[in-house]
């Protein structure tokens, strides 16, 4: 059974950039047809795709935040990161990593999820 847990900052000042990783366990990020993916909820609204990467290392950004988002693994370490640049305080969420079926979808195991305010 999959288990995935983020971690990193709970703050992050505007125009900073906000790093996340995602601790992956019971499941390899190279398992075939695999992706692994970030989703964020902000306060009062509903969940947002963010990026997802592939088993391959193939990436796929949501096309409102391509601009300033980056997606990562390190297979050595089973993991997977996020970066998004000059974050502003609409950036704040609640971010999970998830394992989904297919790029772009939010559904499927995920984290716990991390609270991220972008504040000064």
């Amino acid at each position: 059974q999959v288990q995935l847990q983020e971690s990193g900052p709970g703050l992050v000042k505007p125009s900073q950039t906000l790093s996340l990783t995602c601790a992956v366990s019971g499941d390899s990020i190279t398992t075939r047809n695999s992706f692994w993916t970030w989703i964020r909820q902000p306060p009062g609204k509903g969940v947002e795709w963010v990026a997802t990467i592939n088993h391959l290392g193939i990436t796929f950004f949501s096309p409102t935040l391509r601009s300033r988002t980056s997606i990562a693994r390190d297979t050595t370490k089973n993991q997977f990161s996020l970066h998004l640049r000059s974050v502003t305080p609409e950036d704040t969420a609640v971010y999970y990593c998830v394992r989904g079926a297919n790029p772009g979808t939010t559904d499927g195991p995920r984290g716990q999820g991390t609270q991220v305010t972008v504040s000064s």
